[in-house]
């Protein structure tokens, strides 16, 4: 895979993963209410996510749930379902966010089952790997290492991405904190969850 086709792939998928949406809105908000530290595992479920779909459109299993699309409803309904109990957990929590250590009850578990849904239940996300992937696939090479390099890519990027959100998140923490804002986190933070929830239903 030459030089050009490399750049393009990347740029086109940077676009793509920076725009903000589903897994990067979960990523601020999660960035908010834990600090980057403690998103890096959600942020690991979501990029095992994002492999699996990956590997998928290049199966072609994307093009099968694309033509059958109450597949996508179940794991929609399933994914929104989870989010709005974060949600609801986020908004009862009154721990003071701003005190260090506090303000989240979720496990390591959680977090990586929470990044791994929203990746792999998002519409979207399946429709632009089934979409992007295989116009920069060869036929006239072997095909497992260039997916193999385009999927490393699309990981560097999408992490890359995702500390952006969780960062921007933690700054908008210190400056609600910074003007005595800090008890409004916990409700925005779930306010935010529960919209990603809604967006998945209508999508």
């Amino acid at each position: 895979m030459d030089t050009s086709t490399l750049l393009a792939f990347s740029f086109s998928f940077l676009l793509i993963s920076l725009s903000p949406g589903l897994c990067m809105t979960l990523s601020m908000t999660l960035g908010i209410r834990l600090g980057v530290r403690r998103t890096l595992w959600m942020m690991l479920g979501e990029l095992a996510g994002v492999v699996l779909v990956g590997i998928a459109s290049l199966a072609g299993v994307a093009a099968l749930m694309l033509k059958y699309p109450e597949i996508f409803a179940v794991a929609s309904f399933a994914a929104a379902a989870f989010l709005l109990w974060c949600a609801v957990r986020a908004w009862r929590d009154s721990t003071d966010v701003s005190d260090s250590g506090k303000g989240s009850e979720l496990t390591e578990r959680q977090l990586i089952t929470q990044g791994f849904i929203t990746a792999t239940s998002n519409p979207k996300g399946w429709i632009f790997m089934a979409a992007l992937l295989p116009p920069f696939i060869s036929p006239d090479r072997d095909i497992i290492p260039q997916a193999v390099l385009l999927l490393f890519l699309i990981l560097v990027i999408e992490f890359t991405s995702l500390l952006i959100y969780a960062r921007g998140g933690r700054a908008l923490k210190e400056l609600l904190t910074g003007r005595g804002l800090d008890h409004w986190l916990n409700r925005f933070s779930a306010c935010m969850m529960g919209a990603i929830a809604v967006w998945l239903v209508l999508s």
